[in-house]
């Protein structure tokens, strides 16, 4: 092979790893589904948010209908405040809800949303009333200890007794009658 086409190949492979690396790069990072549609922001208030970042996926029904914003604390309220771009092309009805959940047991958390029933769609700026925290699986996992601690009591005094025996009449020897 000539020169000039071991370069090409050469640049060719390398521009590839590099293609590769930016797209590694937009993944870790969750910018790769970033997108100039059309949005309108919702903000929602939460106790607890978790672990949840910004750019984080905003699912309803399991698709992807927008983006966590901003996130930021209201110290007044003593909450998280979530502000989320939804894609223009899904209008919500504003009784809606969000929660914050978890992709499997220990994956990365989203909002999910689920469409409520009224006749009127949130307008950008709106406000989601419905929320539920994120679960917090540390304090799951000490509920289930301390529950169980309760339950075992302080000793003998919280044993169950044993079984009762009913009282059935003695089976009589073959031949003998009462």
């Amino acid at each position: 092979m000539s020169r000039q086409k071991t370069d090409f190949w050469v640049g060719l492979f390398v521009l590839l790893g590099a293609a590769a690396l930016v797209f590694l790069a937009l993944r870790a990072g969750n910018l790769s589904a970033f997108s100039l549609a059309p949005t309108y922001r919702l903000t929602a208030n939460f106790d607890n948010i978790g672990g949840l970042k910004e750019r984080a996926a905003v699912k309803s029904a399991g698709v992807v209908v927008g983006r966590v914003a901003k996130i930021s604390f209201d110290d007044e309220m003593f909450q998280a405040v979530v502000a989320l771009d939804m894609d223009q092309k899904y209008q919500f009805p504003s009784d809606s809800s969000v929660a914050i959940l978890t992709s499997g047991l220990l994956g990365e958390q989203y909002v999910g949303m689920t469409a409520g029933t009224e006749d009127e769609n949130f307008a950008d700026g709106g406000k989601i009333r419905y929320t539920q925290s994120a679960v917090v699986l540390e304090n799951l996992i000490s509920q289930f200890l301390y529950g169980s601690a309760e339950r075992q009591g302080t000793g003998a005094s919280n044993a169950t007794p044993p079984p009762a025996h009913d009282a059935a009449p003695e089976a009589t020897p073959a031949g003998v009658a009462h």
